[in-house]
């Protein structure tokens, strides 16, 4: 990974502050497990607010002010810069690369595009195409000609393949 790339939990930040300021106490409270993004991926709380100073840092999020805390400090409203919801957008639109990110990745910018409002109908077509690939591709090397199983990796990851090509036929048809 390039210094310039995000990680999973940067992007969910990110993505929670697409188009809603608000501060990393609230971010946090999004991503814990019991929540809908936080679901999809968790982040414990000083995790999230490691991922917001990386984002400030990069100038992908910015400080637009503060608001009192419930019971502590100041809090400071956080909100995604101009160049943060490019890269946001840029990034909802590009397919998913490696079969083992679909549930991860996948699923939150699936789920980050619905919350933003950000149509991704052309990737997830182009994620079709791809799993298709991927799924004769796997199925030559999982198989020998008579249909018997010889490689089991190839096996699993073409499981994995289908399972994904079910899931988004389903997933807005």
């Amino acid at each position: 990974m390039t210094r310039d790339e995000l990680l999973l939990g940067e992007w969910a930040c990110l993505g929670l502050l697409y188009d809603q300021r608000t501060h990393g106490f609230a971010v946090a409270a999004e991503l814990r497990p019991d929540a809908p993004i936080g679901r999809i991926w968790s982040l414990s709380r000083p995790l999230t607010y490691r991922a917001l100073d990386q984002l400030v840092e990069r100038g992908l999020v910015r400080p637009v002010g503060s608001e009192p805390g419930d019971a502590g400090p100041e809090r400071t409203v956080l909100a995604a810069t101009r160049a943060g919801r490019a890269r946001m957008r840029t990034w909802l639109r590009t397919p998913v690369t490696h079969l083992r990110d679909l549930r991860s990745e996948l699923l939150l910018k699936i789920a980050l595009a619905e919350r933003c409002g950000i149509d991704i109908a052309s990737m997830l077509d182009a994620q079709r195409e791809r799993l298709d690939a991927q799924v004769a591709t796997l199925s030559a090397a999982a198989f020998d000609p008579s249909g018997r199983v010889v490689d089991p990796v190839a096996l699993w990851r073409h499981e994995v393949a289908c399972a994904g090509q079910r899931f988004l036929a389903q997933w807005r048809g």
